[in-house]
């Protein structure tokens, strides 16, 4: 049914906190270009600090309402309870914290919240079949929640779907495919390619092998430093240019340096300009990530018009333009990867702009992607 609400249809996000993660980054698209009049988006996290997005969050009219201790369920229920009074009334909870969300929706069932949406955002599998046994009992609970208490569950990619759902997802019309969606129009702006470099401190004419993911041990950048150990010997103009933040990153930091690459290897930290980053500094994106549910930053490389060179474990729903792609499986030896990055270096037969435009025309444009979920919170709230 549509809604026939006068008052904005209130959404409660679960997460642990808006940094500048891919999850993150989604949904500040999404309150950005949602249509705030009809639709109330705040974020309860599981942080006191303040997180990257957060001013922003707050200035576009949302809150930011922390709720601590979800590694104790009886005190993270008490708070999650109090902060509910506190807050009012919401229509629906929207939980991103994968398995967790079991027992959140278990909560906003308890206090009373109608619609209980499950949002599932990686493919841990491989991962998790290595298990030990209390992590296993964790597992089946969660999903044991998760079916009960759901009345919707989305998910970025059909891997991340049967993840988080089970192998036969699509038996219950509760679970659906949402692709993410970006905010191209960044992607139109001119880049001075000599300035992004200099203030970069890279080489104007250097080969740049890029990647931008937070500092965790999904995101594999042990194995990055080890790649740019072998291109660098076959290629001197190589340059590497780590974007993000994380608790790994020091470790990386010490890696770089024994490997003595540190005259090589740029670390730019958190940067809200990426389209600048990924246009002007980069010409290939190397992603050799062990799981990931539906990278978004891969759609940004691609609207970027850069090569890319990933892990095959990713779903190929990322391939938006299957010609900049190249997947490589993880068992392939260092030097495997660094030649097929070197082949990267020749003229695209895509520019730029053609790459955009099929973006744009994809499922991965932030308005096909609001579309559907304002269709998806509208015909849920009576």
């Amino acid at each position: 049914m549509i809604s026939t609400k006068k008052q904005p249809i209130r959404i409660l996000h679960v997460l642990a906190g808006m940094n500048r993660g891919g999850v993150e980054t989604w949904l500040m698209h999404v309150l950005r270009n949602i249509d705030r009049e009809r639709f109330q988006m705040d974020f309860l996290v599981a942080t006191t600090q303040l997180c990257a997005y957060d001013e922003e969050v707050i200035a576009l009219g949302s809150k930011i309402i922390p709720c601590l201790h979800p590694s104790k369920p009886l005190m993270y229920a008490r708070n999650f309870k109090r902060l509910y009074q506190q807050h009012g009334s919401y229509d629906i909870v929207h939980s991103h914290i994968h398995h967790y969300s079991g027992y959140i929706l278990r909560l906003a069932k308890q206090v009373g919240i109608p619609i209980r949406i499950a949002h599932s955002h990686n493919d841990t599998s491989s991962q998790e079949a290595k298990a030990g046994l209390f992590r296993r009992f964790y597992l089946g609970l969660t999903e044991y929640l998760i079916k009960q208490y759901a009345t919707l569950g989305l998910a970025c990619s059909e891997k991340a779907a049967s993840d988080l759902y089970g192998g036969d997802w699509k038996h219950d019309s509760r679970w659906k495919v949402l692709h993410y969606g970006i905010d191209l129009s960044a992607w139109n702006d001119t880049v001075d390619k000599a300035n992004i470099r200099a203030e970069l401190k890279i080489p104007k004419d250097a080969f740049v092998i890029g990647h931008v993911g937070r500092f965790a041990e999904q995101k594999n950048h042990s194995m990055f430093v080890e790649i740019a150990s072998n291109i660098i010997q076959k290629e001197p103009k190589a340059h590497f240019l780590l974007v993000g933040d994380g608790r790994l990153r020091s470790d990386i930091e010490q890696k770089v340096h024994q490997a003595g690459l540190s005259n090589c290897v740029t670390f730019a930290g958190l940067r809200s300009d990426i389209p600048q980053v990924m246009k002007g500094a980069m010409d290939v994106f190397l992603f050799p990530s062990l799981h990931e549910g539906l990278p978004m930053v891969l759609i940004e490389a691609q609207a970027a018009g850069l090569p890319c060179v990933i892990s095959d474990v990713i779903s190929e729903e990322v391939d938006a333009i299957q010609s900049l792609i190249q997947r490589i499986p993880l068992t392939k030896e260092v030097s495997y990867w660094g030649k097929n990055v070197l082949n990267k270096n020749i003229p695209l037969n895509i520019g730029q702009s053609e790459a955009l435009g099929i973006i744009k025309n994809s499922s991965f444009n932030i308005q096909k992607s609001i579309n559907t979920l304002e269709a998806i919170y509208t015909s849920k709230v009576i």
